[in-house]
């Protein structure tokens, strides 16, 4: 069974551009037969592929067996101008697929490029795709297979295992409206969120009050053993409570910053709660990440969002031979690949 739900309306050309549509209609009246090579490439160092598999299923439920594809594989990394997919076959059958398999290619492989580079600046500590918030939700499907492709595996929504053969484990923290229904009390919504969720992690949000270090104390003494992990997310506009009294030089003390994870590091350990997890969000990215890294800040897991869309790579796909002769737009020609390899799709 396949793991990937392909909109039936791909195949009306529901998703494809008008032109595409007219060069088909157009081919179709007078090259029916013709025989071409479509090459995809693109521009960025050392890209992620990712979306093969998906184009791959798209082919196969087309109903066409007759296209020789070529590629490399979903993980690969890519170079530029390297291709890394060729279908050769009549022009009529894949045509109106041009621009959608662009756009599957940028956006898969976009997030699997992304997610590889916060893995890295991580040092392959755990990271949190929490990018449901910050994107359209039909994208959670495809943004969780490219978010594992790229090695960021720890998903918060059903719908980002979609096309994952795995069983979603979805432990979650809890959001600062959940302390907001308890009149602010962070303790009491610790305690319905353990009462409902008993098999959960327990996982507590401790800015709510821009006093983590307080109130992380607080959680800890609470619930001692129980409590796995807190996270800080303070607003960039803020600077914690315990850091207040010393000098913000360029707001070096404003939001999640290293200062305040070792000052919550070195009490939790003062106070014997060695065994509780921080983790982190707000803002994160590569460079806020290596940042936090090069200063050997404490950090368990780091929560990212947006950083898992940004960089868009874009891909391009050029016909490059014609009834077995070279065709192309010029500096578009077919490049010879020893990387890409034959795929049977169907």
């Amino acid at each position: 069974m396949n793991k990937f739900s392909i909109s039936q309306k791909i195949f009306d050309n529901y998703y494809a551009a008008d032109y595409f549509k007219k060069t088909r209609t157009i081919i179709n009246k007078f090259n029916p037969d013709q025989i071409v090579t479509m090459q995809w490439f693109q521009r960025n160092t050392d890209t992620v592929v990712c979306g093969i598999a998906v184009i791959c299923e798209i082919l196969k439920q087309s109903g066409v067996k007759t296209l020789s594809v070529e590629a490399l594989e979903d993980g690969e990394i890519a170079q530029p101008n390297e291709p890394v997919l060729k279908i050769t076959g009549k022009f009529i059958d894949f045509a109106h697929f041009e621009g959608l398999f662009d756009g599957i290619l940028s956006r898969a492989s976009t997030v699997a490029t992304n997610a590889y580079k916060l893995k890295k600046a991580a040092n392959q500590k755990l990271v949190l795709n929490m990018n449901d918030r910050m994107d359209y939700f039909l994208t959670q499907p495809i943004d969780g297979y490219a978010s594992t492709i790229g090695g960021i595996d720890n998903l918060v929504t059903e719908a980002s295992f979609e096309y994952l053969e795995i069983t979603p484990d979805l432990q979650g923290t809890m959001p600062h409206a959940l302390i907001a229904s308890f009149n602010g009390d962070i303790i009491k919504a610790a305690y319905a969120y353990k009462e409902c969720f008993p098999n959960n992690k327990l996982i507590v949000l401790t800015d709510y009050n821009n006093d983590c270090v307080t109130d992380s104390l607080k959680v800890a003494q609470e619930f001692k053993n129980e409590l796995f992990a807190v996270r800080i997310d303070t607003s960039k506009a803020l600077v914690d409570k315990s850091l207040q009294n010393q000098e913000n030089i360029d707001n070096q003390l404003n939001g999640v910053n290293p200062q305040l994870i070792k000052l919550l590091r070195s009490k939790l350990d003062e106070n014997g709660f060695n065994h509780v997890k921080i983790i982190v969000s707000s803002g994160f990215n590569e460079e806020k990440i290596k940042a936090f890294e090069a200063e050997e800040t404490p950090v368990d897991i780091y929560g990212v969002g947006e950083a898992l869309t940004r960089n868009k790579i874009g891909f391009t796909g050029d016909l490059v031979m014609v009834d077995g002769k070279p065709q192309s737009k010029v500096g578009r020609q077919n490049i010879t690949s020893n990387r890409i390899k034959s795929i049977k799709y169907y």
